[in-house]
């Protein structure tokens, strides 16, 4: 007021109303722009922790090797994070055209996602899916993949979720399920693999999963692994696994059941197809063994039981006596056990 008037005066009411109003509006004024200083530093402070989070989400994410994805409808545009990009092997900027991504799917997957996502989008739902692809640089994985629609009002209008690479899980549980069906050391099935293959004898009465039983036993190998030790023997039991693969067929159920007891389980019901598989088996395994510049024999005595209406136990039994009687009459050779049909026993 010194600056308009040097001269000391009275104010009327009307210029002491209007000097009020303008205090309290500066004073306003200054409340306001305290707050506003005060959101802007909180609006800073957030924005430093959502980046923060973002940071340590995007670590995680790469870290669990889950990307998040989405595609828009009914255009199929994609948007994808990095980590989508890593496990196709894709450049972080390439074109993103669903029918050519849709095409790195392995084919059972390719039409599992198409009948998946198809639901999901007809039942406005979601879904989850274990899908195999061959990426940008031919590399096999394996992917889950989280989807779920959104709709604006009832009209789907994307759909969206995460990818995750499980390749190294997908890996683990198959190495597990192999180490649960199969013989480490020759490849063949496992006591347990042919334990349940034979008992499905019992939960089919009358109509028989397979033909006939042929229970094998190494001549000689003992020795093998007495002389020359267990890695010969090792190397044998391998060679002998090979041998029987190559003399079954590819439905037979070739075991391993005990340290040098092996089983087939013949597919067929065809008359006489057992006797050639057990005489082609007795010739295989006669053959001289070669290891490390030395070669050794043994040989193989089998047993072989029809199923013929027996239960999983008789044919057992029944192959098991045939065995025994191969090995009394001179090892080297098959027997055919009798049974309901009364076959007759032979020699190779």
């Amino acid at each position: 007021l010194a600056l308009l008037d040097a001269r000391p005066r009275r104010l009327t009411r009307v210029q002491e109303r209007r000097l009020a109003d303008f205090s309290v509006a500066a004073e306003s004024l200054g409340r306001l722009a305290r707050a506003g200083e005060g959101l802007a530093q909180a609006l800073a402070a957030q924005g430093r922790a959502l980046a923060h989070s973002r940071k340590i989400f995007d670590r995680a994410a790469t870290a669990a090797r889950i990307g998040v994805w989405e595609c828009a409808l009914p255009d199929e545009t994609l948007t994808w994070t990095d980590q989508v990009y890593a496990m196709f092997d894709l450049p972080r900027d390439a074109p993103l055209d669903r029918d050519r991504i849709v095409a790195c799917y392995a084919p059972d997957s390719r039409a599992a996602l198409a009948e998946a996502r198809g639901r999901a989008i007809a039942e406005r739902g979601g879904f989850t899916l274990d899908a195999e692809i061959v990426t940008g640089q031919g590399r096999r994985r394996w992917i889950r993949i989280n989807a779920v629609v959104e709709c604006e009002g009832a009209d789907p209008v994307r759909i969206f979720g995460m990818k995750q690479d499980i390749t190294e899980e997908k890996l683990l549980a198959d190495r597990t399920r192999y180490l649960a069906e199969f013989d480490a050391m020759t490849g063949l099935a496992n006591r347990a693999t042919f334990q349940a293959r034979l008992a499905a004898l019992d939960e089919a009465p009358g109509r028989s999963p397979f033909g006939a039983l042929l229970l094998i036993d190494l001549d000689g190998f003992k020795p093998v692994n007495d002389t020359l030790g267990h890695p010969a023997g090792d190397a044998c039991l391998v060679e002998v696994a090979g041998r029987l693969r190559g003399s079954c067929r590819d439905g037979d159920l070739v075991a391993r059941i005990g340290g040098d007891e092996f089983a087939v389980l013949l597919a067929t019901t065809a008359p006489g197809i057992a006797e050639e598989v057990a005489a082609r088996l007795v010739a295989a395994l006669g053959q001289p063994v070669a290891w490390a510049g030395r070669t050794f024999s043994i040989g193989a005595s089998i047993g072989i039981a029809r199923a013929d209406g027996r239960s999983s136990a008789e044919l057992y039994a029944a192959a098991d006596a045939a065995l025994y009687a191969a090995k009394a009459e001179g090892r080297a050779r098959f027997r055919v056990a009798a049974g309901p049909a009364a076959l007759s026993a032979r020699t190779p």
